[in-house]
């Protein structure tokens, strides 16, 4: 039959990258305690389309995502990338994978045990070189510090997200991503837990409170210290209890080892450090 996607296209126009958004497919990921884990993930495909040519195939995309549905994952990402320049004629292929992913966790307290969902993304760029970003979102609390400071009885606290975003050099457990995240913050989330793990989490909340900007520095110690990490994005934002907005933060570099000699820090003028007490709002 007569393809019209190969047909010539006078318009002189190159497009950056067409393909397929929002496929919605069943996957196999790593998991570090089970080996591996079924799930259902959120999946875009692009490449690049050269000036000449009029569409690309978008049948092929799907056709290549089921050769490896059993197992996607960061060691296959680089194939699936590498099928669909070959198969679509294309300089650049880019590929975007969201799932849930669930870890079991213990109650701190009575030791019960029950499933945690955590948001997961790969994001995967093929061109002349190769590029793999690993993300995970993660649930937690966080206390306010000034809260803490200010009030007789108390203290106003919420649940709050970390998003780490990371490219490494070596290879770098989700689960690992998730336990940096939790131990910057105020507390970790629990999906059941009972009277004594609640005054435990309560308590250990109070005890270490956080404000997002205390989380993302947090998150950067603990990456910064990782030698198989070469960047990292981290973000946090409180959905804030007693106000009508959110507080954020983020973080983007290279960890110190990755960074040029001198890029980490200029001289600054010293400047009047505002009164800590009643001045923060969140």
């Amino acid at each position: 039959m007569k393809d019209l996607q190969s047909q010539a296209d006078d318009r002189n126009i190159p497009i950056d990258r067409v393909g397929v958004k929002g496929l919605r497919y069943p996957i196999t990921v790593l998991d570090r305690a089970r080996r591996k884990q079924h799930t259902v993930a959120s999946v875009n495909m692009y490449v690049n389309l050269p000036h000449r040519f009029r569409g690309t195939h978008m049948s092929r995309f799907v056709e290549i995502l089921s050769e490896h549905r059993d197992a996607l994952h960061i060691d296959t990402i680089g194939d699936i990338l590498e099928k669909m320049k070959d198969r679509l004629d294309a300089e650049e292929a880019h590929m975007e994978v969201a799932f849930p992913y669930f870890i079991e966790k213990k109650a701190p307290a009575s030791g019960t045990a029950s499933l945690m969902e955590y948001g997961c993304t790969y994001v995967g760029t093929l061109g002349r070189t190769r590029d793999f970003v690993l993300g995970v979102s993660v649930p937690v609390t966080t206390v306010c510090p000034c809260s803490k400071e200010i009030s007789d009885r108390g203290a106003h606290n919420q649940r709050s997200v970390v998003t780490i975003q990371a490219r490494f050099r070596e290879f770098v457990w989700i689960e690992e991503l998730v336990e940096t995240a939790e131990a910057s913050a105020s507390c970790p989330i629990w999906p059941l837990l009972k009277r004594s793990d609640e005054k435990e989490v309560t308590e250990r909340g109070y005890d270490h409170p956080r404000f997002v900007e205390d989380v993302v520095r947090e998150v950067a110690l603990r990456l910064d210290k990782d030698p198989r990490i070469t960047w990292y994005r981290v973000e946090s934002e409180n959905m804030e209890s007693i106000h009508n907005h959110n507080a954020y933060a983020s973080i983007e570099r290279k960890p110190p080892a990755h960074q040029p000699a001198g890029s980490l820090s200029r001289p600054r003028a010293k400047r009047k450090q505002p009164s800590s007490k009643g001045k923060r709002s969140g």
